[in-house]
């Protein structure tokens, strides 16, 4: 995909966990297109180490996406510095991987929260901000289209968040915002270099047709994408970003 300089040029952005991995590249890629980016965070340290490293057209706002009452001060100081908004990238999300009999109702709560209430309220919340011509990208996971062992309630959340997409892009269509999801494969971002082994990652890169893991910056391409305006006649889809993990065979593997 072709780099566009100016293609968010007068936008403001919004980008939940926008700290570290797809939310930091995805701020990166849309502030290099022209764009105002705010970017939010649970660790205040991480958020204005991001923040330095983004450089002056970028606001950080500290603020956990499960608590409305983060989320109403998260709005209103994006209404006071800028009016309005132009993209949200619903990002914050966890990974959540243990066998379905061992999960506790406390770590259902916990998951649920962050994928899916945190999500579903940051659009409902930032809402009055997005005008006709916005666009919303939700952060999801190939997960719905595999069954993963070890994954019952992460996968569950990721498959609302399918849904969400496709029912909020019906809903508010009449309001000119298009509502639009991206489900990446493995991504080498912190989470996954902490969760899975060397010999785990390179287990995993000889599924993938691509021959390797993929990178933030690739999601954050297809990110700006969508939101974009060169995408203005896609609405309620979702976007594969997998190096062909769940449609295409490796060559080795045949």
């Amino acid at each position: 995909m072709t780099h566009n300089g100016s293609r968010f040029d007068g936008k403001i952005a919004l980008i939940t966990g926008g700290t570290s991995g797809m939310g930091l590249a995805t701020a990166q890629r849309l502030v290099s297109e022209g764009a105002r980016v705010v970017i939010t965070g649970r660790d205040k340290s991480r958020l204005d180490a991001a923040v330095e490293q983004l450089g002056d057209r970028v606001l950080g706002i500290a603020g956990d996406t499960t608590s409305l009452a983060d989320l109403d001060a998260l709005a209103a100081a994006i209404d006071q510095r800028y009016g309005r908004l132009d993209v949200v990238f619903a990002n914050a999300g966890i990974g959540a991987f243990a066998p379905v009999d061992t999960v506790t109702e406390a770590e259902f709560y916990r998951v649920v929260d962050i994928n899916l209430k945190g999500t579903f309220f940051t659009i409902q919340k930032t809402l009055p901000l997005l005008r006709s011509g916005s666009s919303i990208v939700i952060n999801a996971s190939f997960a719905l289209t595999r069954g993963v062992p070890s994954a019952a309630l992460y996968s569950a959340t990721k498959a609302a968040i399918h849904n969400l997409a496709r029912t909020l892009a019906a809903e508010l269509s009449p309001n000119g915002i298009r509502v639009n999801s991206i489900s990446p494969g493995y991504i080498d971002t912190p989470a996954f270099r902490s969760e899975a082994s060397p010999e785990a990652q390179a287990s995993v890169a000889s599924a993938i047709p691509a021959g390797r893991i993929g990178e933030s910056s690739e999601v954050a391409a297809a990110v700006a994408f969508l939101a974009s305006d060169e995408a203005s006649y896609i609405n309620g889809q979702d976007l594969l970003v997998d190096g062909g993990l769940i449609n295409a065979v490796p060559a080795q593997m045949i």
